[in-house]
């Protein structure tokens, strides 16, 4: 054990002695470099014997020292600055982490206040005020006395779970009812294709509204309401976004229903209208009314979102698009009122209006400062068309509105996608593309919009369209539009080879908007 003892020593004061000599060199090392006086005396030594070029030689040796060193000093002073900014910004996110910890604490702590007060509030109701309560969830007893929570004029029993009152809470529900008592249908003209409607709608547009619109256009219009209940209309000011949707009504003598939103748009109470418990009255708008009535005919019915991105479309427009997202069509119900009144529109079922199967959402949307990025949750769920340029103005015969009830446009939809599948030879260059760009890029396309593509593109080539040509839009407007989320700058090269593998795939001439798409980002990012 003592020779253990010499041998640690021994072995430990070697190795201190050796981190002492590296500090003491350092430290020499650094008082040689600054060592001033040495310099002077070493001047001094050789000074006299210099010539006129020697002296200026030692002038400019001099002061490019100097300069190093002070350069050094600069960067030195220049790190430690950046050092002393890095540790602010970490302490400040901590602070700012510490500081919302806490509000989510305190948001916590009223939450649970606020049930603990709702729990005693209903604990002091009367059975009375209770069954109203339960009323719209059917656990309401039969003969219930309506007491508390319903105003005077309104008093009566509950039967079923439903209210019986004498007084109305629907007025526009129910003018349409009534209207729709009396209703004779149109007689519809069932005996025309899609290329033959889409020919009398354009000239129609431009003979009796004066708007010209490309046979594109129109073509990728019909695609677009066959792939899927929402339309978004986007593109430069003055290129016939809003006409679009407003001439497609006055075509089918249908007026579209215009909803110019708002940007303090928040909720849906801003699309649907909502309740007053004050006046017990639901006020009502025209979007509504225009869902409620489509319920009543087998017209085309278009509700029109002017402006739709200057609000959150997520916002006002979220409880939408879950419900058009449901496979099953007849689970499409949104929830209006909690309850049931006896005296609620026919076609109000317990507080709930169908949504109808004819009936198509159009938005419009600017891109500028004073809107929103319309995110990706609406954009899968839409087909955009992008309207780019002013229409040129053409000669069309004189041509007269028509009808077209919503069974012959269904009917169509299925006869072209009987008709005109999309090939095997392009669905399996399409499902090369997907594992490509999933390996390359790490973006996939998704069944949602591969199921819309197989609708989209049929009757893009029943109205006329090539199918190349609808597959291409499809992915420049649904795939590809997915890039602008990426780093592009670090991905110009995979961009260069998508390119060139489209070109090899699909034919060197074809898929001309996808690649010009891809070009633009390239020169963008």
């Amino acid at each position: 054990m003592e020779v253990f003892l010499k041998w640690f020593f021994a072995f430990m004061s070697e190795m201190l002695q050796g981190y002492t000599e590296i500090i003491l060199g350092l430290w020499g090392g650094i008082k040689r470099i600054f060592n001033i006086p040495n310099y002077i005396a070493i001047f001094k030594q050789y000074s006299p014997n210099f010539t006129v070029t020697g002296w200026i030689l030692a002038v400019l040796a001099i002061v490019l020292v100097a300069a190093i060193y002070l350069l050094l000093v600069f960067l030195i002073i220049l790190a430690v600055r950046k050092y002393i900014r890095f540790r602010h910004s970490i302490v400040s996110n901590e602070d700012l982490l510490e500081e919302i910890a806490q509000l989510q604490r305190q948001v916590l702590k009223m939450a649970k206040e606020k049930d603990e007060i709702m729990a005693m509030k209903i604990s002091q109701m009367s059975p009375a005020a209770a069954a109203v309560m339960n009323a719209g969830s059917g656990e309401a007893l039969e003969g219930d006395v309506v007491g508390e929570l319903v105003p005077d004029s309104i008093v009566g029993t509950i039967e079923d779970g439903i209210v019986q009152t004498n007084d109305y809470r629907f007025a526009k529900l129910i003018e349409v009812d009534n209207f729709y008592k009396t209703y004779e249908p149109p007689e519809y003209e069932n005996d025309i294709t899609l290329e033959q409607f889409c020919d009398r709608y354009r000239n129609f547009a431009c003979s009796r509204m004066h708007l010209y619109y490309e046979p594109k256009t129109i073509w990728l219009f019909l695609a677009g309401m066959a792939s899927t209940k929402l339309i978004i209309l986007q593109g430069i000011s003055g290129t016939g976004k809003t006409s679009l949707p407003y001439s497609f009504g006055k075509f089918l003598q249908v007026d579209t229903t215009i909803a110019s939103v708002q940007p303090s748009w928040r909720d849906r109470t801003e699309l649907f209208g909502y309740f007053n418990e004050f006046t017990k009255n639901f006020n009502e708008t025209e979007v509504l009314k225009r869902i409620y009535s489509s319920s009543y005919n087998n017209d085309i019915n278009l509700i029109l979102l002017d402006e739709m991105n200057i609000a959150r479309v997520e916002y006002y427009f979220a409880e939408m698009l879950s419900i058009l997202e449901m496979p099953n069509p007849e689970e499409w119900a949104l929830d209006i009122v909690p309850n049931a009144w006896s005296t609620d529109p026919v076609h109000l079922d317990h507080g709930k209006i169908k949504i109808p199967q004819n009936i198509w959402y159009i938005g419009t949307a600017n891109n500028d400062d004073s809107t929103y990025a319309i995110s990706d949750k609406v954009y899968d769920r839409a087909q955009p068309i992008n309207l780019d340029s002013k229409g040129v103005p053409f000669d069309a015969p004189d041509t007269p509105p028509m009808h077209m009830g919503f069974d012959r446009l269904d009917e169509l939809f299925k006869e072209a996608f009987d008709k005109y599948p999309i090939s095997q030879e392009n669905l399996k260059k399409i499902s090369q593309l997907d594992l490509w760009v999933i390996e390359k890029l790490r973006v996939a396309f998704g069944n949602r919009i591969l199921k819309q593509m197989n609708l989209f593109v049929p009757v893009y080539v029943a109205c006329g369209g090539d199918e190349l040509d609808g597959i291409d839009y499809v992915l420049a407007t649904k795939i590809f539009r997915k890039f602008e989320s990426l780093n592009l700058a670090m991905l110009r090269e995979e961009l260069r080879e998508l390119v060139v593998y489209m070109q090899k795939s699909f034919g060197k001439d074809k898929m001309k908007e996808s690649i010009a798409y891809l070009e633009r980002l390239q020169k963008l990012f």
